[in-house]
């Protein structure tokens, strides 16, 4: 997050030390007990109508997170268009678990000194992409313009200021510097670019393959050329701590739910984009194109391992750009329960050092 001021971040900081007394609360009494059927839980799960996360919308459109779930486990689902809503919710307790990227995550542990959250599972990595006008072809030539990313602070608009500053180009978090930087929801982002607003954008998918194929833009960086074996992070599940300590069992049906979804992203591709796009409908009264969604797909992995090299490194970028003062990530994950599951189906369990 920034550093600057305001009613926004004094709202935000209201939040965390609300979550942050809940949470001592909670650690203070001890786990509570694991709910029974006479005690039926309601669990609220966040992600967003975008491709990146198509392992929630496979899986709630095709009731796989319900069967997991069962019947005393009742599931809401919010959407947001990017992480840092996703975190504001989490520390408003207005959600227990939310599919985010890196740094959004990274964001909420810091900002509670490592209390708020951790990251159970990893979901997607890959298609994040900064698409732009076809006379561009070098970073040079973004000096003077605006760059549009989905949201302050979210991991593609980290990334993109972490590329602009390796290249030798500043962007502050005023819109300032030699790039102005332009946080904006991705579908505003596409109307900006189609009418000439912006010069360039750092997007997840499908909004890169849109600005392409509706926007006639070119990929001038695809952030997996960025990354060793092209692989890193993209999104995650994240579970409030004080749910997790008083609820580990819906968070074990929860994470049934992501492996049994993934599972069938991967075993079924034509089926789950269909489902994905089916969600995508439904939440935004706009479905994607057969062209636009095939490319955004092929853009992406599916995995439950959240790669936490890439999200170490992400972290250290949003320092080195001024939207976090520390990036010590210790304690962030916690995926003994992942690999319980992984360990049960014979699946190689998974690293989260």
């Amino acid at each position: 997050m920034p550093r600057s001021g305001g009613r926004r971040s004094a709202l935000l900081a209201a939040s965390v030390l609300a979550l942050l007394a809940a949470c001592a609360s909670a650690s203070g009494a001890g786990p509570a007990a694991a709910p029974t059927a006479a005690k039926p839980v309601t669990l609220r799960l966040g992600f967003f109508p975008n491709i990146t996360h198509a392992t929630a919308l496979v899986g709630v459109k095709d009731g796989i997170f319900a069967a997991k779930l069962g019947p005393n486990v009742k599931l809401e689902t919010k959407t947001f268009n990017a992480g840092p809503a996703a975190v504001e919710a989490l520390f408003g307790d207005a959600v227990d678990a939310t599919y985010v990227g890196p740094n959004p995550a990274v964001n909420a542990f810091i900002r509670s000194k490592g209390k708020a959250i951790r990251i159970v599972s990893g979901a997607t990595s890959g298609g994040a992409f900064l698409v732009v006008k076809p006379a561009i072809t070098d970073a040079a030539q973004l000096r003077g313009t605006k760059v549009a990313s989905p949201q302050l602070g979210g991991t593609q608009d980290v990334a993109l200021r972490a590329w602009l500053k390796s290249n030798g180009l500043r962007a502050d978090s005023d819109g300032g510097g030699d790039v102005h930087v332009v946080p904006q929801p991705n579908p505003q982002t596409l109307e900006t670019f189609k009418s000439g607003a912006i010069s360039a954008a750092w997007v997840p998918e499908p909004w890169a393959s849109r600005l392409i194929a509706e926007g006639g833009g070119k990929v001038l960086v695809d952030e997996r050329d960025l990354w060793p074996d092209g692989q890193y992070v993209t999104t995650q599940l994240v579970v409030a701590t004080k749910f997790l300590a008083r609820h580990p069992d819906v968070v074990e049906r929860l994470l049934e739910g992501q492996v049994a979804a993934n599972d069938a992203v991967n075993a079924d591709p034509a089926g789950a984009r269909k489902a994905a796009n089916d969600m995508i409908e439904k939440l935004t009264q706009k479905r994607l194109s057969d062209a636009v969604i095939t490319s955004a797909w092929a853009h992406l992995t599916f995995t439950n391992d959240p790669i936490a090299s890439s999200l170490t490194k992400s972290a250290a970028d949003a320092k080195a750009v001024g939207l976090i003062d520390r990036s010590d990530l210790t304690g962030i994950y916690d995926l003994s329960i992942l690999n319980q599951i992984l360990k049960a189906a014979a699946k190689p369990p998974i690293n989260g050092a």
